[in-house]
């Protein structure tokens, strides 16, 4: 594919070009710049005949990236659009943040540097809607079946476009104010702008989507109600249950979930009126958890002109290469520098946090000592204690599930031993015509496979009300080959 040796012509990786730190935490504008034309037909040339391309399998889309990589280097960019939009709904979000477990595939990557895959799929993406190649696509046929999905994160915004183009009649629920789940409030605008959503989001509005906002399910109408008023009810609603930290001083003001901090942060930066917004200006922010949220945290708060911005991670640092028990074409756990820990802070691991300090009921400090294990448990050493100066803390901790808002109670679904939506091999509960995809079944994961679930989920409902389905389903809900749980 592409070049059969640019792999051995160009041995640099080069990845998009990023705006000076002392330029973008002025705002927040995406950090990223477009990639030169030149440079990305280099790049897409390095993707090599490899004949069993891994990549493949690395992503849980099946994303046909030799193919499109192929195309990029011949500069058929409307082609190559077509082959990324054939598996993939929205690759302007991937191509954002995803974490790219395909690259981690790439058979280039066992000795060189992997393919720049991500860089070429944003870049087709964006190139096609700048192209004005980006249509609606029109049902060929329409049903008289109705479908509610709940939530409209990336697994119930693909979900919905997928049977909407199936032909049926299709209403997303959603209890924000406005569609998009984490999309719209919890992704910071530096990772990627609202206008790259909104534009996706007039494709699907053309195509006969239709949203429904500010309307909680389970409060605003009950989930029977939506049962009795659709033939199928698809719950996508997101891991969104904090993962909270008990331990003294947890009730001073000045410590809040991650997601507090970057919701109204992100309603801010929309031009909301934000009362008593969490501000981390001026302040010793500390930031417990060393995720791709405690990331968001870090820029945030330098935009906002934190004082120092600390982050605390438990665990061990990660390895700058591929270890070996995580061999190719694993995803490996590896140091990563994102843009925002360029922009500055410390990042200290093996720190556990033993208590919050205050005076006056507010925050003043964070008391941490060093990891040891003992008997496989991470615990505080003893005699190691020290405290940090905090003015504001944050957990980034992760999250634990979705919330049930009434779902088992008012249509008796069953939740798992890990507290998701429990689901059969088809992704249906077990009340019938209720079905469940994205974080909701399988727990905190990646934007790549809440895309992938919310397909997969929709050729289920489309085979459980008509009979059969030419809609594809890309993975199984069991499958974890590369989930990053």
């Amino acid at each position: 594919m592409a070049d059969p040796r640019g792999f051995l012509k160009v041995r640099e990786r080069q990845t998009q070009p990023r705006r000076p730190v002392p330029v973008r935490i002025m705002d927040f504008a995406e950090v990223y710049e477009r990639q030169q034309k030149g440079t990305l037909h280099e790049q897409a040339s390095r993707c090599m005949d490899c004949g069993i391309p891994f990549c493949h399998q690395g992503c849980p889309l099946g994303n046909l990236i030799p193919e499109w990589n192929d195309l990029v280097y011949k500069d058929r960019m409307g082609e190559a659009a077509d082959r990324l939009h054939a598996t993939n709904n929205f690759p302007e979000f991937t191509g954002r943040l995803c974490p790219a477990p395909c690259e981690a595939s790439c058979v280039l990557g066992i000795n060189q540097p992997a393919v720049t895959i991500k860089q070429v799929e944003v870049e087709i993406a964006d190139q096609a809607f700048d192209d004005g190649n980006v249509e609606p696509v029109l049902p060929q046929r329409h049903t008289d079946r109705t479908i509610a999905v709940v939530g409209s994160g990336p697994a119930g915004l693909a979900a919905a476009q997928q049977l909407t183009r199936a032909g049926h009649t299709v209403a997303v629920f959603e209890r924000d104010d406005a569609v998009g789940g984490l999309l719209r409030y919890g992704i910071p605008d530096f990772k990627m702008e609202k206008s790259v959503l909104d534009r996706r989001l007039d494709q699907m509005k053309a195509e006969g989507t239709r949203f429904r906002t500010n309307v909680e399910v389970g409060k605003d109408i009950s989930w029977a109600q939506l049962r009795r008023r659709y033939d199928a009810v698809v719950v996508t609603t997101g891991s969104t249950v904090p993962r909270d930290l008990a331990i003294p001083g947890r009730e001073l003001d000045g410590v809040h979930f991650a997601m507090e901090y970057l919701v109204q942060s992100n309603r801010a930066v929309a031009g909301q009126e934000v009362p008593e917004q969490i501000s981390a200006e001026g302040k010793h922010v500390v930031i417990l958890g060393g995720g791709d949220t405690g990331a968001d945290c870090i820029g945030t708060a330098h935009r906002h002109k934190a004082a120092s911005v600390t982050t605390l991670a438990i665990g061990q640092q990660p390895p700058s290469e591929r270890p070996g028990h995580q061999p190719w074409p694993m995803f490996p756990t590896l140091f990563e520098v994102q843009s925002a820990h360029e922009e500055g802070g410390e990042r200290t691991y093996l720190a556990s946090t033993v208590e919050f300090v205050g005076e006056n009921g507010r925050v003043t400090g964070v008391t941490v000592a060093e990891t040891e294990f003992v008997e496989g448990r991470r615990v505080p050493k003893a005699g190691t204690e020290r405290t940090i100066k905090a003015d504001l803390v944050l957990l980034a901790l992760g999250f634990t599930g979705p919330e049930p808002a009434g779902l088992e109670q008012q249509a008796g679904t069953e939740f798992d031993d890990r507290g998701n939506v429990a689901r059969d091999g088809y992704y249906m509960t077990n009340t019938p015509g209720v079905f469940a995809a994205g974080d909701a079944g399988r727990g905190q994961s990646l934007i790549v496979w809440a895309i992938a679930e919310g397909r997969a989920c929709a050729a289920a409902v489309d085979k459980y009300l008509m009979g059969e389905t030419r809609l594809p389903a890309p993975v199984a809900p069991t499958d974890r080959a590369i989930s990053m749980l």
